[in-house]
């Protein structure tokens, strides 16, 4: 028996799911361990291990492989939990990073930043500017060396900044991209002056062209890889000592997996791998249902996550944007706000109620945890409106405080606004499927697609409460709940799924038509690239799958188009079909007729992304056939809608339900680790597997 676990590291919950390959699948769901998250996975597997009756050696020595997520690098980003590092770029190009482009100013800003031009600033430097050196050095954009590398003045500056303190040095040249001779030469001498100190270069961790946001990206991966580095390595000796014999791999932002002695090196590629957990679950479930165009949303306790599947394959980006800054990483497409369970419910100041993006976190929690939390939550206000149990969360192993979570909201929320606190728990309910339901609009419409098109899945602790709702808003008439042992451990159990995955990309501007050979020199340096990368996994393969794409855009434009292409020899038919892939898309993207072939296509980036698929991945097991109605394990007052209030309604458990049960809303399913709502507009239906699957019932609906 051979198990694969899938961990997922949220900032309140740990998530664990367990497949043994034979129909059997487990989840487990732990607080999180600040600053020390490696604790708290531990602690979820031990849970596993109880579950399965052994101890946690055992199932850890049976174990083929486990695939992590974590988000401790991106929360390391985002909140400024970084190491002093070291920067060095060519000579006269040092205040790029500092200058950020007009780009500095508005990525990542809100619609409403946007509008006050006056109120932006670009005072978010990624390092201090005694930092940041420069050396003499130049190669061209054919990748000629016209100056080399000034190695006493290269030796001064290293010495200058491990002298000023740094952890890391970070090594971005210009067009290094090309030509990375004087980036390696650089990392042997740091290694000469500083053995051991960390390194990045800008020619393997982005190797793309436009200065700044490969500046950038290398910086920042040179700021989380040394703790990457750590935690990883840490974690590791933690779970060998326990008896793990296979892999731990880490998840990237691309969908896929990487061995965790390999993740430090391009750390920067692992700072949304737990957002793409959900998404890769979905894609595993999808095959399993036979729905190929799917919402992914994640609610756990702090963030709200949507991404979405289309034609079977999830939706993926060349770029992200973190702390204002472009960053080069192959991604699934995941858009992401702070409006999870604990996210907090306050008034701003014009008395209007808003929810999140503060999160109460794990520490201290919403206020009903009672763990000195005063701010109100969309917990607190699910637990004053019935939808969850008086009792507590985890089956009663978290319990909960309906008094506590009652005073934050009449204190915050209710008093202010002259409301019961009744009202109140439903105003922030209400708002945050308004505001959850924005973003998925956002997410769908903005990438050219219909939500009516799509099938909404929703999972981790506070979607299945809310996703009826926000499914609503955007006008999704179904929506899928995992129910059974995956239903709060969604992302783990797309972790699980997931593969091997690289990526290896190279900028290489060319204009259309373009010699086929030129293409196919750089596909097969790239294909060379990533075989070489999937041989020191440690892990046997399938299959090994390659995609080639390249990144194209009109003459004269920024915005760049990721086309498909054909792989075996290519020829100029298939350099011209990927110009036509690339005009379909941008006309979807921007609108019919909104391209200009007249203007010239160039080609920017190359790339390949090679998939290691792994021997088995995790299917949810089926359930039994129902013998008769389904029978409520007991009824409560809930309110889901502010106009009816509360109604006496039917709660079911859901280790009682089986396939073809039909549940007629309003109605209640509870799960250890988390609430479905079904609300009475609805009617929700078990199928084989176990989900439940929520339809709008037109005769009842007053939507």
């Amino acid at each position: 028996m051979a198990y694969v676990i899938g961990v997922d590291v949220g900032g309140t919950f740990t998530d664990a799911v367990l497949d043994d390959g034979a129909g059997t699948v487990l989840a487990a769901k732990s607080p999180s361990t600040p600053p020390d998250y490696s604790q708290g996975v531990l602690d979820v597997l031990a849970l596993l291990a109880e579950q399965l009756g052994t101890s946690l050696p055992q199932m850890l020595a049976e174990t083929h492989h486990i695939a992590h997520g974590t988000t401790s690098s991106l929360n390391a980003l985002v909140m400024g939990n970084v190491p002093p590092v070291g920067f060095l770029t060519t000579r006269g190009h040092r205040d790029s990073i500092f200058i950020m482009n007009v780009e500095g100013r508005y990525l990542g800003r809100s619609p409403h930043e946007l509008q006050h031009v006056l109120g932006q600033d670009k005072d978010h430097a990624l390092l201090p500017k005694r930092h940041a050196l420069e050396v003499t050095e130049r190669i061209d954009r054919d990748g000629t060396v016209v100056v080399t590398l000034d190695e006493q003045e290269a030796r001064a500056a290293i010495r200058s900044l491990v002298a000023d303190g740094v952890e890391a040095i970070a090594v971005s040249l210009l067009w290094s991209f090309r030509n990375p001779v004087h980036e390696r030469r650089l990392r042997e001498l740091i290694a000469e002056e500083a053995p051991g100190l960390f390194v990045a270069l800008s020619s393997e961790v982005s190797p793309r062209i436009r200065e700044f946001a490969r500046n950038a990206t290398t910086i920042m991966s040179t700021q989380i890889g040394p703790g990457l580095r750590d935690y990883l390595g840490a974690l590791e000796s933690s779970l060998r000592d326990n008896g793990l014999t296979g892999p731990l791999l880490v998840m990237q932002s691309n969908g896929g997996a990487v061995a965790a002695a390999e993740a430090p090196a391009a750390a920067i590629s692992t700072v949304g791998s737990v957002l793409t957990g959900g998404v890769i679950g979905s894609v595993a479930l999808g095959r399993q249902l036979g729905h190929r165009n799917i919402i992914s949303t994640d609610v756990g306790g702090t963030t709200f996550l949507a991404g979405l599947v289309v034609d079977g394959e999830p939706v993926r980006d060349t770029t992200t944007v973190i702390n204002h800054h472009p960053i080069n990483v192959p991604t699934l497409r995941v858009d992401a706000i702070g409006s999870g369970g604990g996210a907090i419910a306050w008034l701003d100041a014009g008395g209007n109620l808003r929810i999140g993006p503060r999160s109460a976190q794990a520490v201290p929690g919403p206020a009903c945890y009672g763990n000195g939390g005063t701010e109100p939550t969309n917990t607190d206000a699910n637990l004053v409106l019935g939808i969850l149990p008086e009792r507590g969360l985890l089956g009663g192993r978290k319990p909960l405080s309906l008094e506590l979570a009652r005073a934050a909201i009449e204190t915050r929320i209710a008093k202010p606004l002259g409301l019961t606190v009744e009202e109140a728990a439903a105003a922030i309910h209400t708002v945050q499927n308004a505001q959850t339901g924005d973003l998925l609009r956002k997410t769908v419409v903005e990438s050219g697609h219909d939500p009516r098109d799509f099938v909404l899945y929703a999972f981790g602790g506070a979607g299945p409460a809310h996703c009826a709702g926000y499914a609503a808003e955007v006008g999704c008439d179904e929506v899928v709940v995992p129910l059974g042992p995956v239903a709060s451990a969604f992302s783990a159990f797309g972790l699980a799924s997931s593969d091997i995955v690289l990526a290896a990309e190279l900028s290489d501007p060319s204009v259309v038509p373009f010699d086929p050979a030129r293409a196919e020199r750089n596909f097969a340096e790239l294909e060379r690239q990533v075989r070489d990368g999937l041989e020191r996994q440690g892990v046997r393969f399938e299959k090994v799958e390659l995609a080639r794409e390249i990144d194209m855009r009109y003459t004269m434009q920024l915005a760049e188009v990721t086309a498909p292409v054909a792989g075996g020899p290519l020829d100029t038919a298939a350099i011209e079909d990927a110009a036509a892939a690339f005009e379909k898309r941008y006309a979807e993207l921007f609108g019919a007729d909104a391209g200009f072939r007249e203007a010239g296509i160039q080609a920017i980036t190359f790339r390949v992304r090679a998939t290691g698929v792994l021997p088995f991945s995790p299917e949810l097991p089926g359930v039994p056939a129902a013998d008769g109605d389904p029978v409520p394990a007991t009824t409560r007052p809930v309110c889901l809608d502010a106009t009816t209030g509360y109604v006496d309604t039917a709660v079911f458990d859901y280790r009682e339900l089986r396939a073809g049960h039909v549940l007629t809303g309003p109605a209640i399913v509870e799960v250890p680790t988390t609430t479905v709502v079904v609300p009475g507009w609805t009617t929700g239906t078990v199928d084989h597997l176990g989900n439940l699957t929520i339809r709008a019932d037109s005769a009842r609906s007053s939507r």
